[in-house]
């Protein structure tokens, strides 16, 4: 299948930096984010990956407490210039308006895993975001028949297990309580 050329990344020699991927064109048919100078590129998701999606940034939205909002698709700036976008968060900075969110200022980051992006999900997203000091991660698993979803807990720098779904249903005290209903 031939690519339009519009779509193909300029050439660029080195590694890419925070500014380089900030000059590139938009493009909402995939996610570019930087990891250590390197491009990670990956489409969007299914239908199936964006309603669960939904169902989790509806669910905490709705739960948020004052000072907190959830959102989708953030941009977010760690130390060393590296640029992630989870699919959805909650921040305890409901009025910022930029374009790279401050990692200090996140409560929860979640990713829905994809067999594209399973290998960040659970590797290189989880451990950054554990060095950045983000309290809680949350992964939603669509992999087996029952989807499942996981809270981790950043205790002593790592994420440990702090719940886990049951039949589709995500029940947590904490960061504030909050159900998720994954679909099917």
């Amino acid at each position: 299948m031939a690519v339009p050329a519009d779509y193909l990344l300029p050439r660029h020699s080195g590694s890419w930096t925070l500014d380089d991927v900030l000059a590139l064109p938009e493009d909402n048919s995939q996610r570019v984010e930087l990891i250590d100078g390197s491009l990670i590129v990956s489409p969007l998701g299914t239908s199936h990956h964006q309603a669960l999606i939904g169902d989790a940034y509806a669910a905490l939205r709705s739960a948020c407490p004052p000072g907190h909002k959830a959102t989708v698709e953030l941009n977010v700036a760690l130390p060393s210039g590296v640029l992630l976008i989870p699919d959805f968060t909650v921040t305890k900075r409901p009025d910022f308006k930029g374009l790279l969110f401050p990692v200090e200022d996140l409560v929860l980051v979640g990713e829905v895993a994809s067999p594209s992006t399973r290998f960040k999900d659970y590797g290189v997203k989880r451990q950054r975001y554990a060095e950045a000091g983000v309290p809680y991660y949350l992964v939603v698993d669509p992999k087996h028949a029952e989807v499942t979803a996981t809270l981790f807990e950043l205790e002593a720098g790592e994420y440990v297990e702090a719940a886990r779904s049951e039949a589709g249903v995500l029940k947590l005290d904490r960061p504030f309580p909050v159900t998720i209903e994954l679909s099917p």
